[in-house]
């Protein structure tokens, strides 16, 4: 018997928190749960939407922070990638491209999943992704349970 695991949390190193926050929080639609300090300046932030959780760090201290990334730092942000079940990639590629987010047109993968790829402020690939045919939604709706894809999933 295996361990008794719930849900997975990632931690991106970030080199601007306020920058961060405002694309996860104000453009994303996260919640800012918890925070490393109270008020407008802290260096670790759990950000939570609809059971997704995301854990933010700032790569610097303060007193020790560059006026912009080191290249050297982020050259592999680019291979971290996070995948979220998104019922409408499509309606997200409308809201992102709205918001002045740039985003590749959602394209179906070989395994039957409809993908929307563009980055965050940091250079991580984000992937709101769904599957396409009925047999898929009902092997998610299996593993996931019989909620899969009924929230409210709209974009405002």
């Amino acid at each position: 018997m295996g361990m008794d695991l719930i849900g997975v949390t990632p931690l991106l190193e970030v080199f601007d928190m306020p920058t961060s926050i405002a694309f996860y929080r104000d453009v994303l639609g996260f919640d800012v749960i918890a925070t490393s300090a109270p008020g407008p300046k802290f260096d670790w932030a759990l950000l939570s939407l609809n059971g997704v959780e995301l854990m933010l760090n700032t790569a610097y201290e303060e007193s020790d922070r560059p006026p912009s990334p080191d290249p050297a730092r982020t050259a592999a942000h680019h291979d971290t990638s996070l995948y979220f079940g998104c019922p409408d990639p499509d309606a997200a590629c409308i809201y992102l491209s709205e918001k002045g987010i740039r985003a590749r047109e959602p394209q179906v993968a070989p395994y039957g999943m409809r993908q929307l790829y563009f980055s965050d402020p940091d250079g991580y690939t984000l992937c709101f992704q769904w599957p396409v045919s009925e047999q898929r939604r009902n092997e998610c709706k299996q593993r996931y349970g019989s909620n899969f894809g009924t929230a409210n999933h709209g974009f405002t």
